[in-house]
């Protein structure tokens, strides 16, 4: 028995002792350093670059532009992103001129558009080098926001007629819709409607390692790229198209990962590198190149969870049966689609919660601007739509004056139900019994102190400065809960899929014609990365519980496009789900091979779960999805309301896990996801002025630290085991995100009777909410 065993992590030793490579420590031989340098502009357009200068500064071995880029286009979801952004040639209509569906590659979008790549003896070389380049640009008029997006006067930022576009050649170049029932009428015979506008923010990844990577061509010539991502088969075919070349040309090899969140799984150094090693191999130099941002880099380089406004309205009956729920979202794509498409179909599906709602009208729209792109990250859309979902809840159970929990209870979905899609449910659905696992965990409604409620002084530990505690009697407590589902594995017709590949091994010492020995060893071949989840630990154990080995005599290869099949990206909460069930299937495959004398033997598999749809363009019923997660928080917290500080004492959280391989590292996701998302609610405010960020340090834009996170989170595993999981087993890492804010915002809501429909609540922004109800508040 391997699984609900709390092995160590395969990786802790390394990681501990700092043997650990991350794709920043690889220094091959005869290293080459690049800098990628930026474009420094919202919106212009280029009509010249001169690289004269720059090419004879010192130590400079190659200056890669977009000439050098044989298809300059790229995209996660749809290709709209130019490579490098080049003039337009003097010699003939560009591209984009003759082909409409083109991306034009001579307008920078987005301050963190690419220019050039400096590639030099030393990293202060190129960087000094990259300050000669002489671009010469237009400005263009900038949207800096939805709001000048969506007026018609505002120029369109992608002209291209793109067939990946719902709306192609608009701003709102995106649009889904729920048409479920009669929600007009529904709502006309509403006993009780609450309404909200909800302004939801930008977030910042801010995982530990920041981008870096090492390009050479190997000895099977093909041109490698050595770095930190979340999906190498995605990465190799990026790469490949940009390259104009068979994806077998491309290697992809992840090092050790510092987080990720999302925020890697689209492109940053991978292609501009890979260019580079072509052109210093072209010109006959055999040397490595490597790149590493800055932290300041990173966060104006790489997207964020997307900004965006959800306008809704709910009608229930007297009693709090929701009968109706109406929904206008937008979503701030920023100057490149990147995943926003996929995200907004996620908001998109939450925005009427885990609930069983007959009547739904919903519009959807994915909006370009030139603000910092939006995209994946931990929670995937459903944050923002649950954040919606759950303030209404919680606002219609003040109204009709039934306690949140049992407001819940009275609207879950169930198995059987009809999703907001018109289709039914996928099998084993839990919410029901993950809320009542977390309301029971927390004591609710009233909390005790088995149950998490604080005691002693109300005012201590809420302390704005630490030599000076609250005022006399300016504490306020207050308990909130909040609930939320997500998908598990793609969704929306995308062709899901994971390979893997066993290799089961004798004993040297055993006898080959015994048929009654078994395998000794095995050695696992898979290409899903380990961003910090510990998903290669949890492969193991699960390989080892199929083939009855060890998990100390199983070798996992891992996370190299030459060595393995498509595992797919991790993200969506998918790879223990999907990879797992591809271990099963290539352990099946291996013993068949073992019982039929093969020495050693291969199992390989691919495993295709059950088919989604794309939502429909008019409403029709579609199956988004083939498989959920579940989760319930309850929060405890103090808000001092002098000065708007709140301390956050207690969390529980609930997630259904299905079967749990590895009950530490699921509590260390839960733990992890609870803070991130704590500082997505309370201190994380990054600001955007112009389409420029103007905190890109953690000095302004502060994640929490050890002194800001809640006092205790408490960890709740529920084991309902999904139909299709393997050995039941349900994907879980992003659901611990999902309801927090608006779990804390019910809190706040609890301790003072004022709701917030926007954060995150920084202690101004409090004061605000407070100020603006009046003084009685305070």
């Amino acid at each position: 028995m391997t699984l609900g065993v709390s092995r160590d992590r395969l990786d802790a030793g390394d990681k501990t002792t700092g043997r650990a490579l991350y794709a920043c420590d690889v220094q091959p031989a005869d290293l080459l350093h690049a800098k990628v340098v930026f474009t420094d502009q919202p919106h212009a357009r280029l009509l010249a670059l001169d690289t004269a200068a720059c090419e004879a500064a010192p130590g400079v071995v190659a200056v890669v532009t977009a000439a050098d880029v044989p298809v300059n286009e790229y995209g996660l979801t749809m290709f709209d992103q130019p490579v490098l952004v080049g003039p337009a040639p003097t010699d003939g209509p560009a591209p984009w001129e003759v082909d409409p569906r083109l991306v034009p590659g001579d307008v920078s979008r987005w301050e963190a558009d690419h220019l050039a790549v400096v590639v030099a003896e030393t990293e202060r070389q190129a960087a000094e080098a990259a300050r000669l380049l002489e671009p010469t640009w237009e400005p263009l008029p900038l949207v800096a926001d939805i709001d000048a997006a969506l007026d018609p006067a505002a120029p369109v930022l992608h002209p291209e007629d793109n067939p990946a576009c719902t709306d192609p050649g608009q701003n709102a170049y995106h649009h889904y819709v729920i048409r479920k029932g009669d929600a007009a009428s529904a709502m006309a015979d509403a006993e009780v409607i609450v309404e909200g506008t909800y302004e939801v923010p930008y977030q910042e990844h801010a995982y530990l390692q920041t981008e870096a990577a090492v390009a050479y061509i190997d000895e099977a010539g093909r041109i490698t790229i050595e770095t930190g991502g979340q999906w190498t088969h995605e990465d190799r075919e990026q790469v490949a198209h940009a390259l104009g070349v068979d994806d077998e040309r491309i290697r992809i090899v992840y090092r050790a990962i510092g987080g990720a969140f999302g925020g890697k799984e689209d492109m940053s150094l991978q292609i501009v590198l890979a260019l580079a090693a072509r052109k210093l191999a072209d010109a006959g130099i055999d040397r490595p190149v490597r790149s590493r941002w800055s932290r300041e880099e990173s966060i104006v380089g790489h997207h964020k969870r997307h900004r965006g406004r959800i306008v809704t309205r709910w009608g229930a009956t007297a009693d709090g049966r929701v009968v109706a729920v109406e929904a206008t979202c937008h979503l701030d794509a920023g100057a490149y689609n990147y995943t926003s498409n996929k995200v907004l179909g996620n908001l998109h599906l939450n925005v009427a919660g885990p609930y069983d709602v007959a009547n739904a009208t919903v519009d959807s729209y994915a909006v370009y601007t030139n603000a910092v792109p939006g995209g994946a990250f931990r929670g995937f859309g459903g944050p923002q739509g649950c954040f919606a979902a759950e303030c209404q809840m919680n606002k219609l159970a003040e109204a009709t004056g039934v306690d949140p929990v049992e407001l819940r209870r009275r609207n879950l979905l169930h198995d059987g139900d009809d999703g907001l899609t018109g289709t039914p449910m996928p099998p084993g659905v839990s919410i029901d019994t993950v809320v009542e696992a977390c309301a029971e965990a927390a004591g609710w409604p009233t909390g005790d102190e088995a149950g998490g409620w604080p005691t002693g002084d109300e005012a201590a530990g809420v302390r704005s400065f630490a030599s000076l505690g609250a005022a006399e009697g300016s504490v306020r407590r207050g308990r909130g809960f909040a609930c939320a589902y997500k998908n598990v594995g793609f969704s929306f017709g995308f062709p899901e899929r994971s390979e893997a590949r066993l290799v089961l091994r004798p004993d040297p010492d055993a006898d080959p014609g015994d048929p009654s020995t078994g395998p000794a060893e095995a050695d696992l071949y898979l290409a899903g990365a380990d961003v910090g989840q510990g998903a290669h630990t949890a492969f193991v154990q699960m390989a080892a519980e199929a083939t009855g080995l060890d998990p100390d005599r199983i070798t996992g290869h891992f996370s190299d496009s030459a060595t393995s099949g498509d595992s797919g990206s991790a993200s969506a909460s998918r790879l223990t789900f999907m990879t797992g069930n591809a271990i099963l299937g290539a352990a099946e495959e291996a013993d068949k091979a073992w019982r039929e004398g093969a020495r050693p033997a291969e199992g390989a598999f691919r495993y295709v779960p059950p088919p989604t749809e794309p939502l429909d363009p008019d409403g029709r019923p579609t199956v988004p999805n083939f498989a959920y997660g579940y989760v319930a928080e309850a929060v405890d917290l103090s808000v001092d309301v002098t000065t708007g500080l709140i301390v956050v004492h207690d969390v529980v959280c609930a997630v259904d896990v299905g079967r749990a391989v590895n009950p530490r590292l699921i509590e260390g996701q839960i733990e992890g996801a609870v803070i991130q998302a704590h500082g997505y609610a309370l201190t994380e405010d990054l600001q955007v002025t112009d389409g420029r960020i103007t905190n890109p340090r953690f000095s302004g834009y502060l994640i929490p630290g050890i002194g800001d996170i809640p006092e205790r989170v408490r960890s709740v595993l529920v084991e309902v085991p999904d139909p299709l999981g393997p050995f039941g087993a349900r994907g879980m890492a992003e659901m611990p995100m999902i309801p927090y804010a608006p779990a804390v915002v019910a809190a706040l809501h609890d301790a003072t009777g004022v709701w917030f429909d926007r954060f995150p609540l920084t202690p101004s922004r409090v004061l605000d909410g407070l100020d603006a109800v009046g003084p009685a508040q305070r």
